[in-house]
């Protein structure tokens, strides 16, 4: 079966595709390369030894989305990554998010509604619990304003994808709200590659031990947590991976309970950042440079997961620890600072 990955270069999308070719799917990429590597693709052939379709093609250019569909009419399922994703570029451009994101997302929704298989899978964000009522969070937990264009182009999407499986019945979709992804391939051929500072703390916490920034800012040592810092649930990018593939095959298999399903994907259990610091510090061998400065606007307390339905109605649940994927990560970066 030919699956399309949208954005199939980046961290999770070219994960993604090391799983589902790893499952037999024939694969086709899509990606801008706005931002990811082609050698990303390289990465993937290494480990699998199959290399995938590509196409380097802008999907906010209408008329080039309709002429690749044209092409590719025995697609059998749309994992869709393709979106721009820092959470603070969002708030300093948000007419590019909502363009990339929510224009991108239509044009692709259009094409696949002419299919014969229309089988959908969103990469959505748990952003839209924003700062929640209840821990764990489940995916009953009441989706609040957004803090960020980004995270607003999330429920927005969701909003979208469940109108237009309203209308079209045949139209099957899954969306898949991830925690805090981190780590890397253990082969090191593919990982996480932030163009320019990087957003996320973990690539942060390599980038700092392989000398490529002074510090490791840890913003806030006073919320209400055990140890004073903000409780995230980071999950390996593999076996996130792994989720999507088994979200697909549920769908191929008609055995979605709606046309329309929503999934939490995460751990179930919350890290602070200092314990975070403290497994890479463990996994590396490496005292980390890092320093407790004023907290930063628009983090919330603490997140994570409630798993129950993801391990009930998906079959899933993550088997790859924190150390694990501390570990992948400082082998990742030290494989591309060496190249």
């Amino acid at each position: 079966m030919k699956i399309l990955v949208t954005g199939g270069l980046g961290f999770i999308g070219s994960h993604t595709v090391v799983e589902l070719q790893h499952e037999g799917f024939e694969v086709v990429i899509i990606d801008d390369l706005s931002n990811a590597s082609i050698d990303v693709l390289e990465g993937i052939t290494k480990i699998t030894g199959t290399k995938p379709h590509f196409k380097a093609l802008d999907l906010k250019v209408k008329a080039d989305v309709q002429q690749f569909f044209e092409a590719h009419k025995d697609i059998a399922g749309v994992i869709h990554f393709a979106a721009s994703k820092a959470v603070g570029e969002s708030v300093q451009s948000p007419l590019k998010y909502y363009e990339n994101n929510i224009n991108t997302l239509v044009y692709v929704l259009q094409e696949l509604s002419q299919l014969t298989h229309k089988n959908f899978i969103f990469s959505s964000s748990c952003t839209v619990y924003g700062q929640a009522d209840e821990l764990p969070i489940s995916e009953n937990a009441p989706v609040k304003p957004a803090e960020s264009p980004y995270g607003n182009t999330k429920q927005i999407g969701e909003e979208i994808i469940r109108d237009a499986c309203k209308v079209d019945q045949s139209l099957n979709s899954i969306a898949l709200r991830y925690f805090n992804p981190i780590g890397a391939h253990s082969s090191a051929e593919i990982g996480e590659l932030p163009i320019g500072a990087p957003q996320n703390l973990v690539p942060y916490i390599t980038q700092t031990a392989v000398g490529l920034r002074d510090q490791l800012s840890v913003f806030g040592d006073d919320y209400p947590t055990k140890d004073g810092t903000c409780v995230r649930d980071y999950i390996h990018v593999v076996d996130l991976a792994k989720a999507h593939v088994v979200a697909l095959q549920r769908l191929i298999a008609s055995k979605n309970k709606s046309n329309f399903e929503i999934f939490n994907l995460g751990t179930g259990k919350g890290s602070s950042v200092l314990e975070v610091v403290k497994s890479f510090e463990k996994v590396s061998g490496t005292k980390l440079n890092y320093k407790i400065v004023a907290r930063r606007d628009g983090d919330v307390t603490e997140a994570y997961a409630e798993t129950t339905k993801a391990s009930n109605d998906l079959g899933w649940k993550t088997e790859l620890t924190l150390d694990d994927a501390m570990a992948s990560a400082w082998k990742w970066e030290q494989k591309i600072r060496n190249k």
